[in-house]
């Protein structure tokens, strides 16, 4: 019973095809696609594989996305699901005024932390980074509930809003250092530090309401970059999302 996990993102579109839709199930084959080369998954990398028994994906990049992948999930006879952000989920309760409003990104990642944090001992606050093409940061209560969580651009949305609004900022990128003296180390140690400066907050914020430290968790293709930086420990995990999906895919698609 193997199980393709998909992970759409503003930028690459991730796959990870395990052994069954179970945490901690064997990784038999991953891949990653920018989105324009998502077209050429069904007669490229995807056509080498077995057909999976079942498919669970969560995406962000919009509805035109969305078709272009589902025409090529059309290799194989199997419906994909695709995760919405609900009232709860696999133990985890939706704070948001709207839940269905809340990106399913941050929603499966989430629970890949959560049930990560479960299985390390007992319950605790959490705060969940994701670091990307944007970043959010998250607070969880120890029972498991979504207290909110924080949106801002990351790096490169930075960078790229003060060169649009600034002259003369058209600057390679520097390097992150206390005391900038130069305009490139300047902005990459600004949109580092702001960020930084963010999750701070969060862990304050935490903190108090929980009267207990949280456990920190970053996920994300730049959380590498950012982990030096943090004030505090963060726990860095690769594939965050990937950990939520197949939380989700023991309960739907799992033994009972």
């Amino acid at each position: 019973m193997t199980f393709l996990a998909l992970d759409i993102g503003n930028t690459r579109l991730k796959w990870a095809l395990y052994a069954s839709p179970l945490p901690g199930a064997e990784l038999l084959a991953h891949g990653a696609e920018f989105l324009e080369n998502i077209d050429k998954l069904s007669d490229g990398v995807w056509a080498t594989l077995a057909p999976p028994s079942h498919i669970l994906a969560c995406v962000v990049a919009g509805d035109a996305i969305k078709r272009r992948v589902e025409a090529q999930l059309e290799l194989w006879d199997v419906v994909p699901q695709w995760v919405v952000a609900s009232d709860a989920e696999a133990g985890l309760r939706n704070g948001y005024d709207h839940p269905s409003r809340l990106g399913a990104d941050r929603w499966v990642a989430m629970i890949g932390a959560y049930h990560r944090m479960l299985a390390q001992g007992a319950p605790r606050p959490m705060v969940v980074v994701m670091v990307g093409t944007a970043v959010t940061v998250e607070a969880i209560s120890p029972d498991g509930r979504f207290l909110g969580g924080f949106i801002l651009p990351g790096h490169g949305i930075m960078l790229r809003a003060l060169e649009s609004g600034t002259a003369g900022l058209h600057v390679p990128t520097g390097e992150v250092c206390p005391f900038p003296t130069n305009t490139s180390d300047a902005l990459t140690s600004g949109g580092t530090y702001a960020i930084a400066g963010a999750v701070e907050c969060m862990v304050q914020h935490v903190r108090q309401r929980c009267a207990e430290e949280p456990l920190c968790i970053m996920t994300g293709g730049a959380g590498w970059k950012m982990a030096p930086s943090m004030t505090r420990p963060f726990e860095l995990v690769d594939n965050l999302i990937f950990d939520g999906l197949l939380v989700i895919a023991q309960r739907r698609f799992g033994p009972r």
